[in-house]
């Protein structure tokens, strides 16, 4: 919402400030400008990554409108879920877990947790370390070193999807030059041409710069801001179900692991410790 409000803000104030004191919105519908910046935007991004991250910047890029994956909602769930998981190992050893584990699809555990049980991704990294539990890993130092590892290895992969945005945000005002500098080039030919004429084709050759800084500043730069904050949001998601799993195997009690886990959450998206408390209380039976 505020992303479509931030755009509506932009494009109004710049362009109808420009209309409002007598400019004309013809010049500015310049096709080509905008296809030798775009364009060559997108190209640099093509000819800079592999295509994990151009594929990866098309498949988050609705979360400059929708927002992170995981919302408060989803982080009582969360926290809950792992509550239920630690009350089974605790009260029937980490054994108990071993159907849930290896089938999760199937598990009457996980199913109580649509949300969760719905991101595929995450439930992969849940289980994949309660199935070392269910081995007989039982040393939480290492494991905290392997988790985080992978979580290094997540955030790289995020981290390169919003630097990917954001250098085509810095790109743009040298390629609104450019286009700029191929409109001069275009004018320069036509040099014979009536003042008019001439005044109408220099106009079209500074669309590109200024459309070159409006893209980089007012749109591209803030959309990978914006995919970055969100990228850390759900980074969280993870950390959460980190700290509760290592609570866990240093014995603490299920109340207290997720305790762990709530704690490290930013305050936006932490559930209150009697919220939290009512919500595990009122879960069905297993």
């Amino acid at each position: 919402m505020f992303a479509i409000i931030g755009i509506v803000v932009t494009i109004v104030s710049v362009i109808g400030s420009y209309a409002a004191g007598g400019g004309h919105l013809g010049v500015l519908w310049q096709p080509f400008e905008f296809t030798i910046i775009l364009g060559a935007a997108v190209g640099s991004v093509l000819l800079g990554n592999p295509k994990s991250t151009v594929l990866g910047i098309l498949k988050h890029l609705g979360m400059v409108f929708k927002g992170p994956h995981h919302n408060r909602d989803s982080y009582i769930e969360l926290l809950s879920m792992m509550y239920a998981v630690f009350k089974l190992a605790k009260t029937k050893g980490d054994l108990a877990l071993e159907s849930h584990v290896e089938k999760p699809d199937e598990s009457p555990l996980f199913g109580k947790f649509p949300n969760f049980n719905a991101d595929h991704h995450t439930r992969t990294f849940l289980c994949d370390y309660l199935r070392l539990l269910t081995l007989g890993t039982s040393n939480a130092h290492e494991l905290e070193s392997i988790i985080d590892g992978e979580l290094e290895s997540h955030h790289k992969v995020y981290h390169e999807i919003s630097h990917a945005v954001n250098l085509m945000a810095d790109a743009m005002p040298a390629l609104g030059i450019v286009a700029a500098v191929l409109g001069v080039i275009h004018t320069m030919g036509s040099i014979t041409e009536p003042p008019e004429v001439l005044g109408h084709l220099i106009g079209a050759a500074l669309v590109g710069t200024f459309c070159g800084v409006l893209f980089s500043y007012a749109f591209f730069a803030p959309i990978a801001r914006n995919l970055q904050m969100s990228f850390d949001s759900d980074h969280y998601y993870l950390l959460a179900i980190k700290s509760g799993l290592l609570a866990h195997m240093q014995g603490y009690a299920p109340q207290v692991s997720i305790e762990f886990a709530r704690k490290i959450l930013p305050d936006e998206l932490r559930p209150s410790f009697q919220e939290l408390e009512e919500t595990v209380t009122n879960l069905p039976p297993d």
